[in-house]
């Protein structure tokens, strides 16, 4: 009787247990190691799980917990810093059962995915740090920094922008990009705000992006992008206090039409703020034994609204992969192959809205001008289609997912 393969896979946060449950459906054993001590759900603040990502969900079993935890998101409108509306765009339409884009908190999304997770019978470790593996003819052994090994046919790197996995793979791999945007975020009590609930609104602020969405039960949730061109040292911005960024708040806001300053001030707290980073394009995502998905092989901006959904896509491709293809740099070569294209084009597309989030007065303008003719061109574009119905065939041989 063959001896079943094995994966160690490096973080415990969204693509982990994702991961994890994927290729335990193709057969694999995979064990989840996680550097916190108390698991990875304690950063970020909300997210768009878009309707590809809850298809690909759908195909692991694991969608209803995570579309339970969230709320219905479908569409957002844009609007200038005077409050004129510049136009509405969908976040993706709707599955076969009219399920749409679900905003969930981050937190509440890795709960559902780490319990189902564990529940299936996959073991997660805490407090193990990577720092280094060795791959071999047999297999790939991975080193801890509390002294503890792991051995395994493959090693799957779902640690995240900063990926030690990565650097692993390719020592010379380029770091994190710094988007030029600082993002931090927070939840509202008792703030009536101008927007139908599930609904979300979007400012171009004079000097600052903002968006909203109002949850079932009237807590408004919120974010901020706020534009620096230089890139903080890690653990500067998260170290300026809460007061400091409060006055900053009402500066950067104070010329800007909408709720942002009456939602900043009636949040308790929110997240620390954080430097956004995606990944320049990688000369390989994989060697024969180690391989990154999600963020650690292709980290979009937040502003794509595909982060999450990219990562749980790479989940069930990567499982279809070594379930269909062997030896491992086979399938690891077929699947990056097949999502290169795909997740290049999405990043390219947020870098692009970036740059729009705080142009200058000139900037402005040919925004506002050209951004509805731009709505209206793109709602129903083969290119919007193709990034919210990419799908998955469980049932299908590997090989086809290329055609």
């Amino acid at each position: 009787m063959n001896r079943a393969r094995t994966a160690i896979i490096i973080g415990g946060g969204i693509a982990g247990p994702a991961t994890a449950m994927a290729l335990a459906k193709a057969g694999l054993e995979a064990t989840v190691y996680e550097a916190r001590p108390d698991g990875a759900d304690g950063g970020g603040v909300m997210l768009t799980l878009a309707v590809n990502g809850i298809d690909a969900l759908r195909t692991l079993g694991a969608d209803a917990a995570a579309v339970a935890a969230g709320f219905p998101t479908p569409q957002i409108t844009l609007r200038t810093h005077t409050g004129k509306r510049l136009g509405v765009t969908s976040t993706g339409g709707a599955l076969a059962d009219g399920t749409v884009a679900h905003t969930i908190r981050r937190a509440d999304l890795y709960q559902a995915l780490h319990s189902q997770a564990v529940a299936r019978g996959i073991t997660v470790l805490h407090g193990k740090r990577l720092v280094g593996a060795q791959e071999h003819p047999g297999g790939v052994r991975a080193t801890f920094a509390d002294g503890t090994q792991a051995q395994a046919d493959i090693l799957v790197g779902c640690d995240g922008v900063h990926s030690t996995v990565r650097r692993l793979i390719d020592p010379a791999a380029p770091a994190p990009s710094y988007a030029g945007l600082l993002n931090t975020g927070g939840y509202a009590p008792a703030v009536t705000v101008p927007a139908a609930p599930g609904s979300y609104e979007m400012i171009f602020g004079k000097r600052a992006f903002f968006g909203y969405a109002t949850a079932p039960g009237g807590q408004v949730w919120w974010f901020a992008n706020i534009p620096q061109r230089r890139e903080p040292k890690r653990g500067e911005a998260e170290a300026v206090t809460a007061a400091q960024w409060r006055q900053r708040f009402a500066e950067i806001y104070a010329a800007d039409a909408g709720p942002a300053l009456e939602l900043i001030a009636a949040t308790p707290g929110f997240a620390p703020m954080t430097p956004i980073h995606t990944i320049p394009r990688l000369r390989s995502w994989h060697t024969d034994r180690m391989i990154a998905v999600g963020d650690a092989a292709h980290a979009p901006s937040p502003t794509s609204g595909q982060g999450a959904s990219l990562s749980v896509e790479d989940a069930v491709l990567l499982a279809t992969s070594l379930r269909d293809i062997q030896p491992a740099p086979a399938a690891f070569t077929h699947f990056e192959t097949l999502r290169r294209p795909r997740v290049e084009k999405i990043i390219k597309a947020a870098a692009r809205i970036n740059n729009n989030k705080a142009p200058g007065p000139a900037g402005r303008l040919a925004r506002d001008l050209i951004l509805p003719v731009i709505l209206r061109a793109t709602a129903n574009a083969k290119s919007a289609r193709e990034v919210y119905e990419y799908h998955v065939g469980w049932n299908e041989p590997a090989a086809a997912h290329g055609r």
